[in-house]
């Protein structure tokens, strides 16, 4: 919506900043499309204030202002000049001529046009226009020209603006086909309106607008045309979800076709595919198997088995986390290729899903699909594109790059629809990797939000406290979130099990799709964060050489600060020198900043601290947080007290138990911990306090 509004007024702050301010929060928020024109506002009346223009050239200005594309030789044919006049007179000022296009040099001049001529004299230049159009061949502008140049309803002109609608959204153009098909309802009465308010509402839910399609599509029901009710299904399907964060609770079978039209029957299964595959985006697994029900007996009856049943069924279960499935082809960008994409990375070859997406006969190239016919080029299924893309980025290492290319699709994608939402996720986790806090881009996409939408917005917190130095801060956040069920998207993205709290406590949802590699990594970091004394050595040098066949800079890196820092814990720090130079340059080569410095910090540390013990043992929070995971309530409590001095009748009296109690909980602690005294466990806790 901001990079719109850039283009459109001039990247004025001032005016951006006053047209925000008239929008709807749906249309701040990109649920809804900003309006055309867009309002005058103080700041572009006063900009304009002084301007004034004879007739012809203000006619000249308007027709470019109200034209649907930038081509020169129409405007010139309304006109009358020739291009060397028209450049040469004094509107010539006020355009940009340039091989044959033509544009205002301050994108303001065209809303304060539109806004300060009547309705009558718009009118007109309409009508001209269309003339103009009519008599080149261009049909589509021509029918659009006319409708606006009507001042009353024009019935006739309903179904080719709808018609052109339709075929401009095919063809990935949905903003300007939700523009004519909203002109066709204007103008449009019985069946032919359902037909526009259909082609509207697909439009907008292929822009991305899922407010604005819920709005035209939820206007067919109940009373509109049955055969646009199914035609719409799906896409109210989609609207609906995004708005709500959930696939509407209905039943499927409500919903059939009340007759055997072999179209409507094609219409009610292509929306059960997608209930299907909505429903495994957010690890919904009753409502999956819901909806597939209904999409295998949809398909039995149009006989859409294999182009249709089959990839949407082992595209949802691949989602939901199974990988034992039969092996299945598809074609088209979703179901086809995001299918063997996937498969590609959970089978361990990321190099070969970029390759997938990239080529142009394969995965989400943009080839006819079963599963979104009509949608092949839209915004919407190119945002799926993209996310996958950056999901894979970061799966590979790419963090830097990862980062990038998701801001570049922000600006011209609705990045928030796919997979409930991870782009958002992603556009926050990489964020922190590479800043170290949240950057204009993610705070913009998480505040644009859909109301019903839920991301996990604690773990964020627990790695910019983890990488600022707040370990306290971070342990008891990820604690948190660990207490709530461990909330995670359904593809694994980079989170913080660097605390052993989280070694402890994943949660129940795990993430469902991830490439072996990444899985591997987590264990490692697992491996090193519950790593007792008594098998540290045989451990660490067993994930140390695990850790170097990983080839992505940024998973190994994450291993080698976790081998660094309980090096350092446990005094070598010899060791930790090396692992923790190896993280550093692993994190700058995978562009992740942020953690880089992190690392630059403890080995700044390191140094300054060689040999030294903290002397404050009430303060060691960072202690208590690390040994939580491994003690229960009471073990810890006994712990603590003990490496504060207090003697074990000391410590009876104040937790109200007997001294055997004590000496019980203790041994467990020394078991757990792998130590053999008092000495050891406290020596153990100042060096864990001083290095995490």
């Amino acid at each position: 919506m901001l990079a719109r509004l850039a283009d459109d007024l001039d990247a004025d702050t001032a005016t951006i900043r006053e047209v925000v301010q008239r929008l709807t929060p749906d249309q701040r928020h990109g649920l809804r499309p900003v309006p055309t024109p867009l309002p005058l506002v103080p700041a572009i009346a006063h900009r304009f204030e002084d301007v004034a223009f004879e007739g012809r050239d203000r006619e000249l200005l308007l027709a470019l202002a109200v034209c649907l594309d930038d081509a020169l030789d129409p405007l010139l044919e309304f006109d009358g000049r020739s291009a060397a006049e028209v450049t040469s007179a004094g509107v010539g000022a006020h355009l940009a001529v340039h091989a044959g296009r033509v544009r205002f040099i301050d994108a303001r001049l065209a809303i304060w046009l539109r806004a300060t001529t009547s309705a009558a004299e718009t009118a007109a230049v309409h009508g001209r226009l269309s003339a103009v159009f009519h008599r080149r061949g261009e049909r589509v502008s021509a029918d659009w020209h006319r409708a606006r140049a009507s001042l009353e309803a024009e019935p006739t002109t309903a179904p080719e603006l709808t018609l052109i609608a339709r075929e401009l959204s095919e063809a990935g153009y949905p903003d300007r086909a939700l523009l004519l098909a909203r002109e066709a309802c204007e103008h449009a009465v019985g069946e032919d309106q359902d037909e526009a308010r259909l082609v509207a509402g697909a439009s907008a839910v292929g822009a991305g607008f899922a407010g604005e399609a819920a709005a035209w599509l939820g206007a067919l029901y109940p009373h509109g045309t049955e055969r646009y009710r199914l035609a719409g299904l799906g896409a109210l399907i989609v609207a609906q979800t995004v708005l709500q964060g959930a696939v509407p609770e209905v039943d499927p079978m409500s919903l059939r076709p009340q007759t055997s039209d072999e179209g409507d029957w094609r219409h009610w299964t292509r929306a059960a595919a997608l209930a299907a595959i909505l429903c495994a985006e957010r690890g919904d697994r009753r409502g999956m198997r819901t909806w597939l029900d209904a999409l295998r007996d949809g398909a039995s009856r149009i006989g859409a088995e294999h182009e249709l049943r089959d990839p949407v069924v082992a595209l949802s279960w691949l989602l939901v986390g199974d990988r034992d499935i039969e092996e299945v082809a598809g074609s088209g960008p979703v179901s086809g290729g995001m299918l063997r994409t996937l498969r590609a990375a959970v089978e361990g070859d990321i190099d070969l899903a970029l390759r997938l997406i990239a080529t142009d006969e394969s995965a989400l190239s943009g080839e006819p699909d079963p599963f979104v016919p009509g949608y092949e080029h839209s915004p919407v299924v190119q945002a799926y594109r993209a996310v996958v893309e950056v999901l894979l980025l970061v799966w590979r290492g790419d963090i830097g790059v990862a980062r990038d290319r998701l801001i570049q699709a922000a600006l011209c994608l609705p990045i928030a629809m796919p997979f409930a939402g991870l782009g958002v996720v992603l556009a926050r986790r990489l964020d922190l990797a590479v800043l170290g806090e949240l950057g204009p881009f993610a705070r913009s996409l998480t505040v644009a939000l859909p109301g019903g939408a839920k991301i996990d917005l604690l773990v964020d917190r627990g790695i910019q406290s983890f990488l600022a130095g707040s370990f306290d801060d971070a342990a008891t956040t990820v604690r948190l979130w660990s207490d709530l069920g461990g909330p995670q998207t359904t593809m694994a993205v980079p989170g913080l099990d660097e605390l052993a709290v989280i070694a402890a406590g994943r949660g129940t949802t795990e993430a469902s799709i991830e490439p072996p590699e990444i899985a591997l990594a987590q264990r490692l970091r697992v491996r090193v964060a519950t790593a007792g004394d008594g098998r540290w050595r045989a451990e660490s040098d067993e994930v140390r050489d695990i850790a170097r066949t990983l080839s992505s800079p940024f998973a190994r890196a994450r291993v080698e600060t976790m081998l660094g820092t309980q090096h350092a814990i446990r005094d070598d720090h010899s060791s930790a020198r090396i692992h923790l130079q190896y993280a550093e340059r692993l994190f700058e080569l995978s562009g992740a900043t942020a953690w880089a410095r992190a690392v630059r910090g403890r080995l700044d540390r390191l140094d300054a601290r060689e040999g030294s013990i903290v002397s404050s043992v009430g303060a060691l929070s960072a202690c208590r947080a690390a040994w939580s995971p491994h003690l229960t309530t009471r073990e810890l409590e006994v712990a603590m007290r003990a490496v504060g001095g207090a003697a074990n009748r000391e410590i009876s009296e104040a937790l109200n138990v007997s001294v055997r109690t004590v000496e019980v909980h203790l041994g467990r602690v020394f078991t757990k911990l792998g130590v053999r005294s008092r000495v050891e466990l406290t020596v153990l806790a100042h060096r864990t306090e001083q290095h995490l």
